[in-house]
């Protein structure tokens, strides 16, 4: 998010886009689901950090909570919100914290075991060309291994990527819920937990989420990332009683994919801005395609290809 006092013009586009169509957006509200002495499980809005990372000022879930926590005198130093996994920050849904010590680790061993289940909802757009003749099965697992680029972005390598050797596994079940015209409403569940996974790997398959700038998305029909965490499953950490919680995603998703929309409009990353032509006689500028890209240019650049490039 950019600082007050920002010019427009050094405000990177896509968040321009979001401050301008979301209401409550960089003052977005947590929504308390359960809490007990070990756990408080929240919805987290779209447009909200998980955690805080260095460098930023924004506002995260885990601050949101230790100030409901210090408001109502409860917080201590041993009786907190840890961190036990996160959303990114423009997918919304069900997470877990830990409140003491014990509890994050008896929670992160059950992560790191497989005996959490996650289950999302997203709309993806409809290939424009299809690797190949076959439609995408109604159900099925992307065994995929992911690697990142310079900014830190995952995507699938291809053979003879440099950073294919780095890679790691990872693994996603996805069923598909409704097939529309111009867009697809899939459930999809985690084996594994990369960062970035469900929209890299559907993104590699032709499927970009809508609203993905970093993955060449064509459409924002909703103003956000359309990424949802709809379940979260996991054994308490404390008693072993085995807890499930869910949030639907929006019902205008599926409405959406129902009906299908046939002349997205395109988001304000996607539209067309002015070509800068050199002046006459000025022999030092460098053509396009072979200078490095600009700060404006990476800000509406694709990140998984001007990260492949090293930019």
């Amino acid at each position: 998010m950019a600082n007050e006092g920002q010019t427009l013009h050094t405000v990177k586009a896509s968040t321009q886009y979001k401050r301008e169509h979301k209401a409550d957006y960089g003052r977005e509200r947590i929504k308390i689901l359960y809490e007990d002495k070990d756990i408080i499980v929240i919805e987290k809005p779209s447009g909200m950090l998980s955690v805080p990372y260095p460098g930023s000022k924004a506002r995260t879930a885990l601050d949101t909570i230790e100030k409901i926590m210090r408001g109502r005198g409860d917080w201590t130093k041993s009786h907190r919100p840890f961190t036990v996994h996160r959303l990114d920050r423009d997918t919304s849904g069900v997470m877990v914290f830990a409140l003491n010590e014990a509890a994050q680790k008896k929670i992160i061993s059950q992560w790191h075991g497989g005996k959490t289940r996650k289950i999302y909802r997203a709309v993806a757009e409809n290939p424009v060309t299809r690797h190949d003749s076959r439609e995408l099965a109604t159900e099925g697992t992307i065994d995929l291994p992911l690697a990142e680029n310079a900014y830190h972005v995952a995507y699938v390598p291809d053979e003879g990527d440099e950073r294919l050797s780095k890679a790691v596994r990872a693994v996603t079940h996805y069923k598909i819920v409704f097939r529309g015209e111009t867009h697809t409403l899939f459930e999809l569940t985690l084996e594994t937990g990369k960062k970035n996974q469900i929209r890299a790997h559907l993104s590699y398959l032709g499927y970009p989420l809508a609203g993905d700038e970093n993955y060449r998305a064509r459409t924002d029909p909703f103003h956000r990332l359309a990424l949802h965490a709809r379940r979260l499953e996991l054994a308490h950490p404390t008693s072993g009683k085995l807890m499930s919680f869910e949030v639907p995603e929006d019902e205008n998703w599926l409405s959406y994919v129902e009906k299908g929309d046939s002349k997205p409009s395109a988001p304000i990353w996607k539209q067309a801005r002015p070509s800068h032509r050199r002046e006459e006689g000025n022999s030092s500028s460098v053509p396009r395609q072979n200078r490095r890209p600009s700060a404006k240019e990476k800000a509406h650049g694709s990140y998984v290809e001007l990260g492949k490039r090293g930019h």
